[in-house]
């Protein structure tokens, strides 16, 4: 009797809250607990779930419970040495959840679409006063310099990261509501991001078009959502390079015509002369450079024609310098590079439209998703993404 009039009160509570203009935060009630787990980074190769208390939702922010994070290869570097000096931090910015409490001042989400308790969101970015980020001009920066969730440094919040049972975020953040796509398109969506920004990148050469050759180089999570891009796009002749078979294997389901494994090939020369024979005796029209090898990259001219371009974004921390002859690789060839470092907020939104595309030509885009962890595990997921067992590791709460 009791507990029903609680349930009732609180039905109560929130319907008037609604009458009112929502002048105060609404939330799903008494399920919300008082302190929330945190994987906290202390040190290399070692998280240590923390326990926080859930700090009050203001007006202008969320509460959010978090259902799944993907492992990102930038989780993995921080994991194993610490090249951000970000340690203690909580981690994960590849993550999604649901709504438990939200401030009378949020309305509608980045791009304008209206947000409600018990909505699913993803987020981007938190602003620093940046006038060049700005959410549907092609023409601004990426989001290479702001600060984003799972990346911060601890505060009074301690709630920065996905890696977490909730997520508190802040007046100042960019998020999307997501709630038509499932669990696995979610947690996929920030990683399919910088793929849906690479292509935009490489289309403003000019030179990829719908019947373009394209290599594709490195078949790790990277260059397999690359392939998809492209499909999706309607290229069709796609040539993957990777040294692992059932990587390449898993290529072709995702899009590739053919495949390439260097290490059937000695040389350079050899390796060329085999991406050519893939393209029935052509070279490339436009390559894409998805591994963080500066080997690689120094290999990679030598797939592409005369008059072709490149698009190089395997390079998430400095992997090092490469080696090219200007002459030979750029000058003669007159190829046309682009770099590409993770996505503006406008293809974050079209990534949303690329997933929905990709399933509905039947691409397996739920299978990148190989090891899924609880929470208590997560220091084994980041082992397992560091010894690149399986394709994407996530961890997914129950």
């Amino acid at each position: 009797m009791d507990i029903n009039s609680m349930n009732i009160e609180e039905i109560v509570r929130q319907v008037l809250a609604g009458m009112a203009g929502n002048e105060t935060p609404v939330s799903a009630g008494a399920g919300i607990p008082k302190t929330a787990r945190v994987a906290v980074l202390t040190k290399p190769e070692n998280f240590e779930l923390k326990e926080y208390p859930i700090p009050e939702v203001g007006d202008d922010d969320i509460l959010v419970k978090v259902e799944g994070c993907g492992v990102c290869g930038t989780d993995a570097h921080e994991f194993k040495r610490d090249p951000f000096g970000l340690i203690p931090v909580a981690l994960g910015h590849e993550g999604t959840g649901e709504i438990v409490k939200i401030g009378k001042n949020v309305k509608k989400d980045s791009a304008g679409k209206d947000v409600k308790l018990g909505d699913k969101i993803v987020t981007c970015m938190i602003f620093k006063d940046n006038p060049d980020i700005t959410m549907f001009d092609l023409n601004k920066q990426n989001v290479g310099g702001a600060d984003v969730y799972g990346l911060l440094p601890d505060d009074d919040i301690h709630l920065n990261g996905w890696f977490s049972d909730y997520i508190f975020i802040r007046k100042g953040s960019t998020f999307f509501n997501v709630s038509d796509l499932d669990l696995y398109s979610r947690v996929l969506i920030e990683p399919c991001a910088v793929l849906v920004h690479a292509v935009e990148r490489a289309k403003t050469t000019g030179i990829l078009r719908f019947n373009s050759r394209v290599v594709v180089q490195g078949c790790g999570p990277i260059g397999l959502i690359c392939i998809a891009v492209l499909r999706t796009m309607g290229i069709e002749t796609i040539v993957a390079v990777d040294g692992e078979p059932k990587r390449l294997e898993f290529a072709k389901e995702m899009g590739a015509s053919k495949t390439v494994n260097f290490k059937e090939y000695k040389g350079i020369e050899a390796l060329a002369g085999a991406v050519e024979n893939a393209f029935g005796g052509h070279l490339a029209d436009f390559a894409f450079q998805c591994t963080g090898s500066p080997a690689a990259h120094s290999n990679i001219y030598k797939f592409i024609r005369n008059g072709g371009g490149l698009c190089e974004l395997g390079f998430f921390i400095n992997g090092g310098d490469a080696t090219i002859n200007p002459h030979f690789d750029i000058c003669s060839k007159e190829i046309t590079t682009v770099g590409s470092w993770v996505y503006t907020l406008r293809d974050y939104a079209t990534t949303f439209d690329f997933l929905k595309r990709a399933k509905g030509i039947g691409l397996p885009m739920d299978k990148l998703i190989t090891h899924t962890f609880p929470l208590e595990e997560i220091n084994e997921a980041l082992k397992t993404n560091l010894r690149m067992e399986g394709l994407k590791i996530a961890i997914i709460n129950k």
